[in-house]
Formats: C-alpha cells, sequence, structure tokens
C-alpha cells in the first residue's frame, strides 16, 4: 500500500507515538512519502494520513479532496472529530484491513461583483463551513436568499454556512445543531445576532445559498475552513454542494455518539453515572 504523509506540524514528526506508527507501517512493507502541496502527491496512492489534529485535517483536505484519495486522521492534537484516531488504532485497523471509506460534503463558494479576480488566490471548497463576517466594529446586515427566495435580513456579526460535518465545530459554537455526518444538510446560523427571534436553519443539502451584506467597512471577511479572503460588501457570496466528496477513512471501531460523549461530554449529568 502506498501512503502520503501529512503533517502541518513539523514538531510531531518526532512524536514517539507517530515513529512507532510509521515503524509498524514499514514493517509491513508499506510505501510511506511525504506530502506538502497537492504537486506531492505520487500516482497510485491509495491513502493519506493526515498528523495532527482537525485544522491538520481541514489543510490536508485541501490538498487531496478532488483527487478522490481518502484520507485518515491521526490523532496527536487535542478533540478531534475529523482526526479523531490514535496511532496505535490506526495501525492496527490498516494492517487488519478494518476501516471504511465514507464521504463527506464539500461546499463551494464562488463571489461575484464588480472587479472580481478569478483565481484571487483561494482555493473555493471547504469541509466544514463557510462563513462571511465583519472586519470592523460594526454590526452587519445580511441578505440571505435560499434557491432564490429570501430570508428575513440578519442583523449580526456574521454568517455561517456549515456541513454536518462542521456542526461539530464553528457552528456548534454558535449555537447551530449537532448532525450526524451522515446527514445530507447545510446548517445557517447567524454568527452573535442582534435580533432575538431568530435561529439557526437546516436546509436541504441540494439548496443553493447567495448572501449579500451591508457594511460600515471597506471589507468583510470570508473565511473557508481555516482559510481567510477579504470581500467586498458590495460583491455576492454563493455557497452550494461541491460536485465531489472529500473520501474519509473511518475505522470499524469508531462511533460518532461515543466521541460526543468523550469529547465534548454530551450529557454529562450526576443522574447518569448508574447508567
Amino acid at each position: 500500500m502506498r501512503i502520503g504523509i501529512y503533517i502541518k506540524n513539523g514538531a510531531l514528526s518526532e512524536d514517539k507515538r507517530f515513529r512507532n506508527l510509521l515503524g509498524t507501517l514499514q514493517a509491513a512493507s508499506y510505501e510511506l512519502y511525504d506530502i506538502h502541496a497537492r504537486e506531492d502527491i505520487r500516482p497510485g496512492t491509495d491513502m493519506v494520513l493526515s498528523v495532527g489534529g482537525d485544522g491538520t485535517f481541514l489543510s490536508a483536505s485541501k490538498r487531496v479532496a478532488d483527487s478522490g484519495i481518502p484520507i485518515l486522521g491521526v490523532n496527536l492534537g487535542r478533540l478531534g472529530f475529523l482526526s479523531e484516531y490514535t496511532p496505535d488504532a490506526v495501525a492496527e485497523a490498516l494492517l487488519q484491513g478494518s476501516y471504511t471509506v465514507e464521504d463527506r460534503t464539500m461546499l463551494y463558494a464562488s463571489l461575484h461583483g464588480k472587479d472580481v479576480r478569478e483565481g484571487i488566490g483561494f482555493w473555493p471548497y471547504a469541509l466544514n463551513e463557510v462563513t462571511v463576517h465583519r472586519r470592523g466594529v460594526a454590526m452587519l446586515g445580511i441578505n440571505v436568499s435560499i434557491d432564490g427566495e429570501p430570508l428575513p435580513t440578519y442583523w449580526a456579526d456574521g454568517l455561517l454556512i456549515a456541513t454536518s460535518s462542521g456542526s461539530t465545530a464553528y457552528s456548534l459554537s454558535v449555537g447551530g445543531p449537532i448532525c450526524m455526518p451522515e446527514a445530507k444538510v447545510l446548517i445557517i446560523a447567524p454568527i452573535a445576532p442582534h435580533n432575538l427571534n431568530v435561529r439557526p436553519l437546516v436546509v436541504p443539502l441540494t439548496t443553493r445559498i447567495s448572501i449579500s451584506v451591508v457594511s460600515r467597512e471597506d471589507t468583510v471577511v470570508v473565511t473557508m475552513d481555516n482559510r481567510t479572503l477579504d470581500m467586498d460588501p458590495s460583491w455576492r457570496l454563493d455557497v452550494s454542494m461541491a460536485q465531489f466528496s472529500l473520501k474519509r477513512v473511518r475505522l470499524a471501531k469508531s462511533n460518532f455518539v461515543g466521541a460526543l460523549t468523550s469529547k465534548l461530554f454530551w450529557g454529562e449529568d450526576i443522574r447518569n453515572n448508574g447508567q
């Protein structure tokens, strides 16, 4: 098996747990090589190991998502919902073949307006979320339409469009719902809204979302997972499902609800101790 290794934080390459993983795979005659950019991917690569935390996994997705090569997250970080597996668990699963490959929805974002330049320096895809938010101190007026139907204007610090994968990331912190990874939905959630009567909205995965803003500032900020871009307030941001999905390796013993309880202490209650 030919496996690419992506490490964002170079110091982790000396981590004893990671070195043990490499030794185990090399002893089993796996071909391992390092990836830094999309151009580094070798023909015939079977899998990419993303070594670190969820931020590293998001960076790895930029390099391989549209190639169809699956990514397996090796957790040397903190929480880890995308990179949830320990090096020992990864070694065991790969040697035994006890894993599957699942599809994770990707988002596609495009900008429209006067003087929008093609290829303005950002990869237009995201795995977790796309957001637009204020750069200065004044709140934004955010106009949103779903499949051409306008919603009431949001007055907020920003707006977030998340996939089910992203429901446990930024979306969770702004009060969005937790969605099972298999759920075919998108989440629209305001960031620090100034309306008491607005709530996150769950829409079908096929929904096409258009966003325009009213701002006192010269620019607003667009984020694509862990990347940022300046946007002119006169431009329009369109977000929809990408035409390809990210292939994520899922170990046989993994459990999403178990991850919620162990990592986020979901349902932590003294009354549950006896169950």
